[in-house]
């Protein structure tokens, strides 16, 4: 087990101990405070959480105090462990005294529950804790020996490479000392060498340029061509676009056609009517009125068509003409 996972049950067990303290405080005080109310003066009421909450804060202490010294290995003598089993059978007789008082076995079981647990958890927490500590150092340990054993077989290694970089400058002065001795013979077979490694470099740098060359014409070869690619591309792009775009105004073109044929057909269809029986609804006669001015049609004409006053029709008629076109909208709306 690393630290990490040391860590992890060390916040595993210190979360379910504080659970089971806040638990157990919060069932305590719920269940003494009743029996303290009882057993106190009615003027002094209020005071009846106290004493359980003094008997929690005492058990808080505890845990934390043994969590505390747990992690640092430490020990707290005998009273630690007499306030923590004083505690907890303060805690036990409280929770139970009610029910015991009233003979209520089943009632002191219940009770007894909480408290029982706490003190469990609290002996075993502590237990953990300490089984914890001493892992972790058990593992320290460990790994300090093995850190040192590391350093151990480093500073070997060192001293190992160290004898044979020692024994490899000795060997490199020897080859230097018999390199010396033939520098003279190995003269001219040098002179010769480079003479015919300067032929076969010249050789093999003209091969090299000549296939630059050849490369590069091919290149640009390949960048004409696909330059030539691109812009048949977008010439056919633009083409495309073009004849799209045309398509789109021939279309809005045809659209805008069809509603002004559809709306004199409509106007006419209104004003063919001939003059109206009686007063029509008020939608109809909107639509009348927008149509007869549209068509520039009189008001009068036009409040015989919808049956409607000449005053209303004239109303209508100047909203028509208001600036921004409100008037047309609301005939469009009314349609």
């Amino acid at each position: 087990m690393n630290s990490v996972q040391t860590r992890s049950a060390e916040r595993a067990l210190s979360g379910g101990t504080w659970l089971i303290v806040c638990g157990a405080m919060l069932y305590s005080i719920l269940t003494v405070t009743p029996l303290m109310a009882a057993h106190t003066a009615e003027a002094w009421d209020w005071t009846a959480p106290i004493l359980p909450l003094v008997v929690d804060a005492a058990v808080v202490i505890v845990v934390k105090l043994d969590d505390v010294l747990a992690r640092l290995g430490g020990q707290g003598g005998r009273w630690p462990v007499v306030l923590r089993w004083m505690t907890g059978l303060m805690t036990l007789a409280l929770n139970t005294a009610d029910s015991a008082l009233k003979k209520d076995l089943v009632g002191v079981a219940v009770h007894s529950v909480a408290p029982l647990l706490l003190i469990v958890t609290a002996e075993t927490s502590l237990a953990y804790r300490r089984a914890i500590a001493r892992a972790v150092a058990a593992l320290e340990a460990e790994q300090r020996a093995e850190r040192e054993r590391r350093e151990q077989a480093a500073r070997e290694r060192a001293a190992q490479a160290r004898a044979e970089a020692r024994e490899e400058r000795e060997h490199t002065a020897m080859l230097a000392r018999e390199q010396r001795e033939h520098e003279a013979a190995l003269a001219r077979e040098q002179a010769e060498r480079a003479e015919r490694a300067a032929r076969e470099e010249r050789a093999a740098r003209e091969r090299a340029e000549q296939a630059e060359r050849a490369e590069r014409e091919r290149r640009e070869r390949e960048r004409e061509q696909r330059e030539h690619e691109r812009l048949a591309r977008e010439r056919q792009a633009r083409e495309r676009a073009e004849a799209e775009r045309r398509e789109r105004a021939e279309q809005a073109e045809r659209e805008r056609r069809e509603r002004e044929e559809r709306a004199a057909r409509e106007r006419a269809a209104l004003l063919n009517r001939g003059p109206a029986a009686g007063k029509l609804p008020e939608d109809e006669a909107r639509r009348i009125v927008a149509a007869a001015f549209a068509s520039d049609m009189s008001v009068r004409s036009a409040a015989e068509l919808c049956g409607w006053s000449v005053g209303w029709v004239s109303a209508r008629y100047a909203e028509h003409r208001e600036p921004g076109g409100r008037g047309a909208e609301l005939a469009i709306a009314s349609q």
